[in-house]
Formats: C-alpha cells, sequence, structure tokens
C-alpha cells in the first residue's frame, strides 16, 4: 500500500514538474491567501499586545481627572433650565470655582468607599542645571501612589518617606533618561541638581519605562522617564500654588500682590488619578466622583473624568472588528485559490484522458488515480503555503518597520496557514480526482 502512495506521488510529482508555470499560477491564490492571513494574524496579535502595554502604562482600573476651561455652553443651558423651572430671571453672575485642588482628592479619598488609591499630580516645566549641562524638563509634584499606580519602579534609591513629604523637602527621584541625560558615568544618588530655583537632592532613580511615540499620542500621556518626580507638598511649598488666587474677576489677586487675572479658574492639579479595587465600580465610581466635584466646584464644569480602560477596551473592540475584516478578506483570498485549483485540476484531467486510461489499462485501481490527482492538488497547495508564509512574515516585517504597526509573528499562525492550505488543497482536489478515477478506460484509450 506504501508503495502504491509513493508511486503515485511520484507520478504526481513529474505531472506537477511537467507544467511548472501552470502550476505556480496555479498556487497563486494560496500564495497570497496564506499570506494576508499569517500578515493579519501578527496585526491582530501585535495589536492585542500593544493595548495590554498600554494598560500597564495607564495602570489597572483607573479613573483620570483633568481640570479645563469650563464649558460655558452646558453652564447657561443649566442655568437656564435652573430659571425656567424656578420661575425667577436668568443672572448673569459668573460661579466662582477654586478649580481642581489637593482638598478635591481628600475629600474623594474620605467620602468614596471603593476607592483603593489616589495620586494627585502637579506638573511645571523648569530649566534643570547640572554642571554644564542643561535642559529644560517636567517636575511633577507627587504623592508615593503615584508609582505604584502608574506601575513605576525605583531602580536605586529610595522613594520619598513620609518626614519628606509632610516638611516639602528638596529632595527628588529622577527618571531613567534623567539619568542618562545629566549623569552618564557617576550614580546620582545624594547629588543636587538645580531645578529652576530650586537645588534639589537626589534620592531615587526609576526604572526604565519603554514608551512608544503611538502609544503616549494615542493615551495622552508624558514620557515618564524624562520626568524628575518632587512630593507634591514640596512644589506647593518651593513652587507656585495655584490655589493661591483669590476669589474671581476684578477682586482676584495672587498673595498679597494686587493682580487681576479676571475669570480664569486657577487649577490647582494638573491631573488627579484615582484607582478602584475592582473594574465592575469604575463607571458607578466615575459617576459619584463627578457629581461630588460639581458641588464642590460650585456646579462650574471645570474638569474633565475619563477611564482609560473603557477606552482602551473600545480601542480593542474597533481592531478586533478591523482584523475580522481582513481575516475574511484573506479567507477569500484562499476560497479563490482552491477555486483556481479544482478549475486547473479539471482542465487537467480532461487533457490528460488518455494517459489516465493507459495507467488503468496496466493495471492502476479507481483509488491509485484519486491518490494521483489528490497528491497534485495538496502538493500545489502546499507549495503555495510555503511561498506564502515567506511573504506573510516579510509583509508583517515590513508593516511593523514601515507602517510603525507593531506585529507578531507567531509559530500558531504558520500552523494555522499550513493546515488552511492542505484543507484548501484536499477539499477542491476530491470533485477531480473523482471525476478521472470514474472515467471508463475504453473510452479514455479512445481519447485523441
Amino acid at each position: 500500500m506504501l508503495d502504491r502512495n509513493i508511486n503515485n506521488l511520484n507520478i504526481a510529482l513529474d505531472s506537477l514538474g511537467a507544467n511548472r508555470l501552470r502550476s505556480f499560477l496555479t498556487a497563486l491564490g494560496i500564495i497570497f491567501g496564506v499570506a494576508a492571513v499569517i500578515a493579519m494574524l501578527a496585526i491582530g496579535r501585535g495589536a492585542q499586545a500593544e493595548i495590554l502595554d498600554q494598560m500597564k502604562l495607564v495602570g489597572v482600573n483607573n479613573i483620570v481627572i483633568k481640570p479645563k476651561a469650563e464649558d460655558k455652553k452646558e453652564d447657561e443651558q443649566n442655568k437656564e433650565s435652573e430659571d425656567k423651572s424656578t420661575a425667577k430671571p436668568a443672572t448673569t453672575k459668573a460661579r466662582f470655582s477654586k478649580g481642581l485642588s489637593i482638598a478635591d482628592a481628600e475629600s474623594i479619598r474620605r467620602m468614596v468607599p471603593t476607592i483603593a488609591a489616589i495620586s494627585p499630580e502637579m506638573i511645571q516645566e523648569q530649566d534643570v542645571i547640572y554642571g554644564s549641562k542643561s535642559s529644560k524638563l517636567k517636575i511633577v509634584g507627587v504623592e508615593p501612589a503615584f508609582f505604584d499606580i502608574n506601575n513605576i519602579r525605583i531602580a536605586s534609591g529610595t522613594i520619598f518617606n513620609q518626614r519628606q513629604q509632610i516638611a516639602g523637602e528638596g529632595v527628588c527621584i529622577i527618571g531613567s533618561d534623567v539619568k542618562r541625560k545629566f549623569f552618564i558615568a557617576e550614580d546620582p544618588i545624594g547629588k543636587t541638581i538645580k531645578c529652576g530655583v530650586q537645588w534639589l537632592k537626589i534620592i531615587g532613580v526609576t526604572e526604565e519605562k519603554p514608551i512608544s511615540k503611538a502609544t503616549k499620542d494615542n493615551l495622552g500621556i508624558r514620557d515618564y522617564n524624562l520626568d524628575i518626580y518632587i512630593p507634591i507638598q514640596t512644589s506647593l511649598v518651593r513652587y507656585k500654588n495655584p490655589s493661591l488666587y483669590l476669589g474671581a474677576g476684578d477682586n482676584a489677586f495672587w498673595g498679597n500682590q494686587n493682580e487681576a487675572p479676571g475669570n480664569k479658574i486657577f487649577h490647582q492639579l494638573d491631573q488627579l488619578v484615582i484607582q478602584v479595587h475592582a473594574a465592575e465600580s469604575l463607571s458607578e465610581s466615575a459617576g459619584i466622583i463627578s457629581r461630588m466635584l460639581r458641588r464642590r466646584h460650585n456646579d462650574v464644569l471645570d474638569f474633565e473624568i475619563t477611564i482609560p480602560e473603557q477606552l482602551l477596551k473600545q480601542q480593542q473592540k474597533t481592531k478586533d472588528v478591523f482584523n475580522i475584516v481582513l481575516s475574511a478578506i484573506a479567507g477569500i483570498s484562499l476560497l479563490v485559490g482552491g477555486i483556481g485549483i479544482m478549475n486547473i485540476m479539471l482542465a487537467s484531467v480532461l487533457e490528460r484522458t488518455r494517459e489516465i486510461g493507459i495507467r488503468m489499462a496496466l493495471g492502476a485501481q479507481k483509488k491509485d488515480i484519486v491518490m494521483q490527482f489528490l497528491f497534485e492538488s495538496v502538493l500545489i497547495s502546499l507549495t503555495g503555503g510555503v511561498i506564502g508564509v515567506i511573504l506573510g512574515v516579510s509583509g508583517a516585517y515590513l508593516v511593523d518597520k514601515l507602517a510603525d504597526i507593531h506585529t507578531i509573528v507567531s509559530g500558531i499562525s504558520i500552523f494555522i496557514s499550513f493546515v488552511l492550505a492542505s484543507a484548501v488543497g484536499l477539499i477542491f482536489g476530491i470533485s477531480p480526482a473523482r471525476k478521472a478515477a470514474h472515467k471508463n478506460p475504453i473510452e479514455c484509450l479512445r481519447h485523441d
């Protein structure tokens, strides 16, 4: 039995070798279909890995609150509805809000039971100088919870202790890129660096946190490796504290200096990140926090709340739909390739009718004829599959390098491609093989 199949395989190979160009053209559909399948699976896996990396960057179960200019249109609509309901004439007096502040963070910490951690942030740019080197960098006032929420680890040194936080001491933790920029051949721990008008002692260095440009653009996050972190109390004491702007309109002033900032809202915080215990409570917690802040801000909508995890899930869903569409197109390519194989094999059966008759006359059984033509169709598919794998892997690599779309080629995608190619050759080769095997030997021998 094995010898017969080997003989049938050799006959199939001889037939394909005698018609190399036709065999290659027949395999084109399989080549492009397999290449498309591998490329699409690589793009899909790359997108999934990118989403997971982005979720690690923004943290899990986080709510992000950022200050913004007051939404005048919405505020006016709210006032009009209030005036209509109370039947009172509309007033034009602007409502005052002190902006997003540390007091808001403390109130949320006390009042919302689903909160696991909270991290207020104050961000400002300062000229940083060490020795003969200088650069303009971001100085970020944070609490220790910031590093846990954002999955930032300390590579060397220590984090702020309680005394340093409360007293607002002049200490800092620098990012890994800051270390490379200013301290190439020396240990920065214990050194003093000038940030603006303040001298800060370096007590720690963060581990490098890889962040692609696309990720920064999509999530609107900073490059954590280029930041200098100080206790938030240090930021309030040693740098500008926006909450010292008091009042509104012409009565506003900065400290003891007479200034008139107008109706501008002076936010103390640039960002407030809140981590909840469970993902199920994200939306509910965000709603509670929104209502709390509206009450604390005198019903002025001067903040915006986003949930990065939900945005990322929506982004993943969009990419999944895109990948499904592309995979469907790849599947259609394989289907077209299979139909091409069947058409060529049917034409081959007609062309080789006399050859089939001679084989049957010499003792070949119907199953030998079936196996011969099945071997031919499967070999065409597998050859197309091999070429398609090479093209697919090369295409995924080019997409990664040229289009800046992360791709991951896995062994399972190559295996699936080979299985699909073999299945297409087998399924679409059965009909021509059966047709060849059921021919009448005498009629085949009479065929010219």
